[in-house]
């Protein structure tokens, strides 16, 4: 966290100086994040509960009394096919209100495992699959190698996918100056991450074994934090929380920590409630050895509609567990840092390859959900049911917008501000955990996504069965 000493106006030599007779800004940044980190844990969560709270019944009076609608809906009333699209969106969008306010309490529920303690801790493999990382491989090692964990119940895994570059000689460097930790293995060519990780689970000697990307870097408790849920018998995998490495690189960057926040820890956390995570991330997660290795096979060989499986992989090996019977839940307190997208490019195929897995695995876990206990898997399913919905009702009400438009062009107008409105109130569960001004990056991001990345979900959904990674 930045504080005030850093906003100095000047810097010679390395320190800095403040020039009272220089103007100064009337707001700083980072003073907002030093006011609000000053206020007392205990009472920033009551006030921020609280206007959520608030928000949320403003929200819902709104929508019962219609007052949010009216003028769409008599609008799309002139017109017979636009009325046929605005009642569904409105239906969706209340049902929606519902389900925000389900997940909210659960949000509110949610607690993390207590850490495990180094006398009680497990033994334990990480494996670290990388394919042309480069030097940022030695990063990862380092973090895993400094993690506060019991050496002797430690095992590094670091599994070369036939890389072309110089990632092999930074993964032997890491061998030679942890001898007694790193294993370095290679495989001849590239074969993907499945077949690396799985390379790691069969020659793992814990009894927990975790997955780390190796453009990611682990927190120094993140182990220890990660292995506490297997306390409990019923847990068969465990997600990290995941937030951005390198946030100061750019717009991009910046505006994928806020949506990280609200997309990983928001949903994951409202997940764990109930055990039904659907998907532990390859950037840090853990795993029941046994478990993993008992569906390896058919983890490894998966086929959809006739073309093997390739990406996904982590969404993938998620859903097998919960089909086994075992509980996948979330742990806020183990903490990665994982490097994202700089440009648009790279962006939107990263985007492309988790939505193609995203309806892959959303079709099996329709089915696997039913194995789950009854309330489990019915409180999963009618979660599963409203955010599903959502993409026909977003399209269906995207079509409105523009045939509304051409006959009332201040509905666009409208619409942005609602959508910023409603932007603004899904930043306070951004800063019950972030308390940073960048919340307004979040907001800029719901109409980044609207204008540049609408497309990629339509697009997934096409081309669901196509196998390439896109980014290697």
């Amino acid at each position: 966290m930045h504080s005030s000493r850093h906003l100095l106006a000047e810097s010679a030599g390395g320190v800095a100086i403040a020039d009272a007779s220089l103007p100064r800004p009337w707001f700083y940044p980072h003073q907002f994040d030093q006011f609000i980190c000053d206020v007392e844990f205990g009472t920033w969560e009551i006030f921020i509960k609280l206007l959520i709270v608030l928000a949320l019944a403003a929200l819902a009076y709104v929508c019962v009394s219609h007052a949010l609608f009216r003028a769409i809906l008599a609008a799309a009333g002139q017109q017979r096919w636009s009325d046929v699209l605005a009642r569904p969106s409105v239906m969706w969008l209340m049902m929606g209100i519902v389900l925000l306010v389900f997940r909210t309490l659960l949000w509110f529920r949610y607690r993390p495992f207590a850490p495990m303690t180094a006398q009680d801790a497990p033994s334990l493999t990480v494996i670290i699959p990388a394919y042309n990382e480069g030097a940022m491989v030695t990063q990862s090692i380092n973090s895993v190698t400094r993690a506060d964990y019991p050496r002797h119940l430690l095992q590094i895994l670091v599994v070369d996918d036939g890389s072309s570059d110089d990632t092999w000689q930074h993964i032997v460097q890491g061998e030679r100056r942890y001898p007694n930790l790193v294993t370095a293995i290679r495989l001849e060519r590239n074969q993907g991450k499945r077949a690396a990780l799985a390379e790691g689970f069969r020659r793992a000697r814990g009894t927990v074994v975790v997955t780390v990307d190796s453009d990611s870097i682990i927190e120094n408790q993140a182990l220890l934090a990660i292995v506490a849920p297997f306390r409990d018998r019923s847990v068969g995998a465990v997600a990290g929380k995941v937030v951005v490495y390198n946030s100061r690189a750019g717009l991009i960057p910046k505006m994928l920590r806020v949506r990280f926040a609200l997309s990983f820890d928001f949903l994951r956390a409202v997940q764990s409630t109930f055990g039904t995570v659907n998907c532990c991330p390859g950037a840090l997660s853990a795993y029941r050895t046994d478990v993993v290795r008992a569906v390896l096979d058919s983890w490894l060989n998966q086929m959809f509609f006739g073309a093997s499986c390739t990406i996904g992989e982590d969404r993938a090996l998620t859903n097998y567990i919960l089909g086994c019977g075992f509980n996948c839940v979330y742990q806020r307190t183990a903490v990665v840092r994982t490097m994202v997208p700089e440009q648009y490019v790279k962006l939107a195929k990263m985007y492309l390859r988790w939505d193609r897995s995203y309806v892959r695995e959303e079709c099996r876990l329709l089915r696997i959900v039913w194995k789950r206990p009854f309330r489990q898997a019915l409180i999963a399913f009618i979660d599963q049911l409203f955010s599903n919905f959502r993409y026909p009702v977003a399209y269906a009400s995207l079509i409105l917008l523009v045939r509304l438009s051409l006959h009332d062009p201040t509905t666009i107008p409208r619409m942005l501000v609602a959508m910023g409105i409603m932007s603004a109130f899904y930043m306070l569960y951004f800063l019950r955990s972030e308390r940073s001004w960048e919340f307004l990056y979040g907001i800029l991001y719901s109409y980044f996504y609207l204008f540049t990345l609408f497309w990629i979900f339509p697009c997934a959904v096409l081309t669901v069965r196509a196998r390439g990674w896109l980014t290697r």
